[in-house]
């Protein structure tokens, strides 16, 4: 006898009224979870050089602690996906929160440049490997199951809209209250919120489990694609207002760049959750890779304002959405009690292609003295990445 399954899984118990519930509470919860986590990591550029000439600190010395930070996030996902599936992930992205507000409450009164750094890469580290992406699709990945697409895109909207709101509240706050008074209302603020989420977010359905991680066997090519398009992401948002200063513009105009990529994320990540009710999150990978290429292709090759401006909304369509989009997919039937560290190899994929696309870029740019030649090579990397991505299909099983 021969069954057809659906890859989507079974419709009956993941698709309750109850379930379904719960999915949009963890939805909404892990909005307001990722505002919080990325807000707060996205913002640490913006103290950099108000931090530096109010603490009397070398900036040289502030922009090695983030990235270290950022080395360090990534080297935990392992041990993050360990603790996932022993203590939960709803735990697990509580304290990460914990630790990303802390953070912030302990630079407003450290006095010595190593203290800062200490401080930014244990706790900023600490705190943003844990209350980042793994945690969260862990979490919805268990709650909703194959049907964690659409939740996943909406809560996913958070990392856009902590990339916008944050950043603006703290160069709102440095003139009338300082940089130390700011890092210590931030931090305030985020501990608060963690405080509603302790509340509001449901438990995750997990046993835990001593076995070690599933086999991503199958998912090889969707991998391979998650890594090019980290390795074009950071570099964009890193490196497109460089760029656009070294064509003329003023840091100011060029740092709305990054806001105006976000405000288009955010409104692609809402929409994709409505589509994903009808089409499978490989169509629209495609798709947006696709899109992604496009913006890297003008990037490339174009120099005015306008047209900047256009390509930082195609980016901004085409690059976070698929980080969830993604991640449905390599979570799609996995055991729920190994999931977080199933996963983590996916998230130390990201991070490390992330970090050699910036040294590529960054060699590439002494050499030329512009990304374009950076940009132009992300356009075959973004074309690589939609190709990989193989289409949505019907799996055969047999049985006697």
């Amino acid at each position: 006898m021969t069954i057809e399954l659906d890859v989507k899984g079974p419709r009956a118990d993941p698709g309750t009224g109850r379930a379904r519930r719960t999915g949009d509470r963890a939805a909404w919860s892990g909005l307001a979870a990722m505002t919080v986590s990325f807000g707060l990591n996205f913002s640490a550029g913006v103290f950099f050089a108000p931090a530096a000439a109010a603490y009397g600190m070398d900036a040289t010395a502030l922009a090695v602690a983030a990235a270290l930070s950022t080395a360090l996030t990534g080297l935990l996902q392992p041990v993050i996906g360990t603790l996932l599936d022993r203590i939960g992930a709803r735990a697990v992205l509580l304290a990460g929160l914990v630790f990303m507000a802390a953070c912030y409450l302990a630079l407003s009164v450290v006095q010595e440049t190593w203290q800062f750094v200490v401080v930014y890469l244990v706790l900023g580290g600490i705190g943003f490997a844990a209350s980042s992406s793994l945690a969260l699709t862990t979490l919805i990945g268990r709650l909703r199951g194959e049907r964690a697409g659409p939740s996943l895109a909406r809560a996913s909207t958070g990392i856009n809209l902590g990339q916008l709101l944050v950043p603006w509240a703290a160069t709102a706050l440095f003139e009338p209250v300082g940089v130390r008074a700011t890092y210590a209302l931030l931090g305030a603020a985020g501990l608060a919120v963690t405080v509603v989420l302790a509340a509001a977010l449901p438990k995750d359905r997990f046993q835990a489990s001593a076995a070690g991680r599933e086999s991503l066997r199958g998912r090889t090519r969707m991998l391979i694609s998650f890594g090019l398009h980290s390795a074009t992401l950071y570099v964009m948002v890193l490196l497109l207002p460089k760029h656009a200063v070294g064509l003329g513009w003023s840091a100011a105009d060029a740092g709305r760049l990054v806001a105006v990529a976000a405000v288009a994320a955010g409104i692609a990540s809402a929409v994709s959750a409505r589509l994903l009710r009808r089409h499978r999150p490989e169509t629209l990978l495609r798709i947006l890779h696709a899109v992604r290429a496009v913006s890297l292709g003008l990037a490339a090759v174009v120099s005015e304002g306008p047209a900047l401006v256009a390509v930082a909304v195609l980016f901004g369509v085409a690059s976070f959405p698929v980080i969830p989009l993604t991640m449905a997919v390599v979570s799609r039937g996995l055991d729920r009690s190994r999931m977080g560290r199933t996963l983590a190899p996916a998230w130390l994929v990201h991070q490390l292609s992330a970090a050699a696309g910036l040294a590529v870029a960054t060699a590439l740019h002494a050499v030329s003295g512009d990304y374009r030649a950076y940009f132009a090579l992300g356009l075959l990397l973004s074309t690589a990445a939609a190709a990989l991505v193989s289409p949505g299909r019907r799996e055969t099983v047999s049985t006697n």
